[in-house]
């Protein structure tokens, strides 16, 4: 049996301390994967590491841990990731979001453009993915998920170094051909499943952060050419740390 992992936020975790349980996690650990109190688990968060732990009490909605000795330490070295995704249906934008986590994005973003055929995103429940996602891949950092913004808010805001866009319908260069000397931060930008339209095509190209790259001859889903994008520079970045994103 799978010893489960909790992401523990804000907390200077140390051996022998006890935290308490959020009721999503009291709630997950007993009535999904029917533990108890005396069960082992892990508690983590990027700052401190993680530890080995023990559930003291569990009922409910209510429970705690005690922490045991410390496994792994912080802090983790961030990816320098940061994946945009123009709003998707639910369960494609929730997909995305828990793969982006997995390969190691260091921040998610939410954008609306003129072709969204989603018009909100809860970014709460993305969020919850990207935990939960965190804790089966064992990392110790959760994303940051940002709440949805247009397009154009995100891009005249912006702070983060080079931007990637898959630009599927317009000639560019592929993507590998961009990476050759990959520095974070990096962002890769994906549009929504109609793509995006020739003015914010346009709008793009005059920006001087702005890079775009072909994922390939073929036309992907949204969500695949995320996480095949968002992979592609994760491993690019990891490389140029001399650092190898491993299989679990």
């Amino acid at each position: 049996m799978s010893i489960p992992r909790l992401f523990v936020p804000g907390e200077a975790l140390r051996e022998g301390s006890e935290v308490a349980l959020t009721p999503p996690q009291a709630h997950h650990l007993g009535t999904v994967l029917r533990r108890a109190a005396g069960d082992a688990c892990r508690a983590f968060n990027g700052e401190a590491g993680e530890f080995a732990a023990e559930i003291t009490a569990l009922k409910r909605d209510r429970g705690a841990l005690r922490l045991g000795a410390r496994l792994r330490r912080g802090p983790e070295t961030p990816s320098g990731a940061t994946l945009i995704l123009c709003a998707l249906k639910r369960e494609a934008m929730e997909w995305a979001v828990g793969k982006a986590t997995e390969l190691g994005a260091e921040r998610v973003r939410v954008a609306l453009s003129r072709r969204c055929v989603a018009t909100v995103a809860n970014a709460e429940r993305l969020a919850a993915i990207a935990r939960g996602a965190a804790e089966q891949s064992e990392r110790l950092t959760v994303p940051e998920v940002e709440p949805p913004r247009p397009l154009h808010a995100i891009l005249d805001s912006w702070e983060h170094g080079r931007l990637l866009v898959a630009a599927e319908r317009r000639d560019a260069p592929p993507l590998h051909t961009l990476l050759t000397d990959a520095r974070a931060p990096l962002s890769l930008l994906v549009g929504p499943e109609g793509g995006f339209d020739g003015r914010e095509l346009d709008d793009l190209a005059r920006r001087a952060f702005v890079s775009p790259c072909s994922l390939g001859p073929r036309i992907l889903r949204a969500e695949t050419a995320a996480v095949a994008g968002l992979g592609a520079i994760v491993f690019a970045l990891d490389a140029a740390r001399g650092t190898v994103l491993s299989e679990r």
